[in-house]
């Protein structure tokens, strides 16, 4: 009787209504099911646990109890309306896995996770990220160490531009990053330093033109980089992709990289990256800005002085007609001021002034 009651005791709790339960696989699921919130009465044995498809707009704080869950290690809330998560709402001891891909999040607490420490590993946010806001606070979580336990992060299908600067420094033990199916530009205010464990980047179906060589560095400097996938990108096969064809020719990181090939311009539209030659893009020696300006000055002082020059031998080759025409001047303004004086003579004194003024008679 004592050990039926302590079994009867440690028997789990029941299955929510709307989930389905499996007891030997230590899952629960809540699929489709309209639910609102979280259920309350989930079993404390379950260590999966899928919440999809449902109308769930908000995560409160609390929405999973860490001590009436002390095993849930995977958590699947995708494909929800998820809009909100408070901070402290995914504060869960066991917590490994998390999928919140398919959301449209609009606020995301950089305390979702708790304060301290998290033990994710794996974070799948496809779809999640179209709010440039949720893109700002997702890089303060990252920034703030709170996972430095990250293996593997999923940012696809985001619309991403650019990414904000730094975002990556803080995750040590990440060794996949996916950044597919977005619409990045560029990398330059990307850091991958510190990410001495990553094995797989994905830049696949993005908007990239060109890779400059301080992106290159770095990843020549990550040991264990060696799948890196590059394909369609909108190549720009002008002077300044010289540094990425001469890196994809000497390096085993990049996956496929046989399939790279030219977007622009249009007359080598097409052609393979690795089968660029220098000498086709027509790249002439740089000059630098300085030495541009420099040139520009002289020769424009040279001009000046031709200039100068041609006009005081005109001067001199006219002087005798100069002279002359000076004189000429000089008697005019002469006579034009011996009648303003003759005036002045004649309106200073009265007597002239009468006889001027009676003249006519």
């Amino acid at each position: 009787p004592v050990l039926l009651g302590c079994g009867s005791a440690q028997q789990p709790s029941g299955c929510p209504e709307l989930c389905e339960c499996s007891e030997p696989a230590r899952t629960v699921k809540c699929v489709n099911r309209n639910l609102t919130v979280v259920p309350p009465d989930l079993p404390p044995y379950v260590r999966s646990l899928f919440i999809t498809g449902n109308p769930l707009t908000r995560l409160r704080a609390g929405a999973f109890s860490a001590q009436h869950l002390p095993d849930l290690g995977s958590l699947n809330l995708s494909g929800n309306h998820l809009q909100t998560v408070d901070a402290g709402a995914l504060a869960l001891p066991a917590l490994r896995q998390l999928d919140l891909s398919g959301n449209a999040l609009v606020s995301l607490s950089p305390q979702a996770f708790g304060e301290g420490g998290s033990p994710l590993e794996e974070l799948a946010l496809r779809g999640a990220l179209r709010d440039h806001g949720v893109l700002l606070s997702l890089a303060a979580l990252l920034q703030s160490g709170a996972l430095h336990n990250l293996s593997r992060l999923e940012l696809a299908d985001n619309g991403l531009v650019l990414l904000p600067s730094g975002m990556f420094t803080a995750l040590p033990t990440l060794r996949q990053l996916d950044l597919s199916n977005n619409s990045l530009v560029g990398l330059q205010n990307v850091s991958f330093q510190g990410l001495g464990q990553l094995q797989r980047l994905n830049l696949s179906n993005n908007s990239l033109g060109v890779l400059w060589n301080t992106t290159l560095a770095q990843f020549r400097s990550l040991p264990m980089l060696r799948h890196i996938d590059l394909r369609h990108n909108t190549w720009v096969c002008d002077c300044a992709i010289e540094d990425l064809v001469a890196w994809l020719k000497e390096s085993d990181q990049v996956e496929g990289k046989e399939a790279l090939t030219c977007a622009y311009p249009d007359k080598i539209l097409g052609k393979a990256l690795l089968k660029i030659n220098i000498s086709d893009l027509n790249c002439s020696v740089p000059i630098d800005l300085p030495s541009q300006l420099q040139t520009s000055y002289v020769f424009l002082g040279i001009v000046l002085a031709l200039i100068g020059a041609i006009f005081l031998l005109v001067l001199y080759l006219n002087r005798k007609g100069i002279k002359k025409w000076m004189h000429n001047i000089r008697d005019a303004c002469r006579d034009h001021m011996e009648g303003y004086h003759y005036r002045y003579e004649i309106n200073a004194d009265p007597r002239l002034t009468n006889l001027s003024s009676n003249s006519d008679v």
